[in-house]
């Protein structure tokens, strides 16, 4: 697998490349920029870009938006979110926009190394992560008027789960129900609302993307 590093931070950059490494991993460059990232990107045309979202000039958004671009141009590149705070808007929008292989993790809860290489790892095979302070921080309950008003409160415990990127059997697991206890659960989640299965959407982004649209 072959990644790119997008932190303005030297010593945090360079410290996910040595990990990264030493997993046995390729990092073909680290940057510190956005406009850097952008031309790696095309240089290497790697598997993952672990971005920052907050990097030079103005330490706002340059990274969302760099990501939102690469999204256009390498719709098959796993991109991995970075950042201290929760950045709704755009973040919501690079979600809604479609497509696997996304992921949103704040940095001071990447406590477990394990955990943010199965992060990466998962997002390479074209699956989602969201960090659960990302999700409690956008979702809240949702309005009567939503159609998440229809789930019932074991339909939310396993849409939560969802957010997070867990598998059917790792939420089975987590709420002590069988498999297809679960399964029945998610269908419930996409039939109440209204995805129905398309080839170019994944609905368990959707579903958590219609839940985060509602606050």
């Amino acid at each position: 697998m072959r990644i790119v590093i997008a932190d303005d931070s030297v010593l945090l950059r360079e410290g996910i490349a040595q990990l990264l490494r030493r997993e046995g991993l390729t990092v073909t460059a680290g940057v510190g920029t956005a406009d850097a990232l952008l031309a790696e990107v095309d240089r290497h045309d790697p598997d993952v870009a672990v971005i920052d979202i907050r990097m030079p000039p103005t330490h706002t958004d340059e990274g969302l938006q760099a990501a939102a671009r690469l999204r256009r141009t390498h719709p098959s590149l796993g991109i991995l979110l970075l950042s201290q705070w929760v950045h709704a808007g755009r973040a919501l929008d690079l979600f809604r926009a479609g497509g696997a292989g996304l992921g949103y993790l704040l940095k001071d809860r990447v406590t477990e190394v394990d955990d943010f290489l199965d992060a990466i790892r998962r997002i390479s095979r074209g699956g989602s992560v969201l960090d659960p302070d990302v999700v409690a921080a956008l979702i809240a309950a949702p309005a009567e008027t939503t159609p998440l008003h229809r789930l019932t409160d074991r339909e939310r415990q396993v849409l939560s789960l969802m957010a997070e990127g867990r598998s059917n059997s790792a939420i089975a697991g987590g709420l002590y129900l069988g498999r297809k206890t679960v399964e029945t659960h998610v269908n419930a989640i996409f039939t109440k609302l209204g995805l129905e299965p398309a080839p170019d959407d994944n609905r368990r982004v959707l579903a958590v993307l219609t839940w985060l649209q509602a606050q």
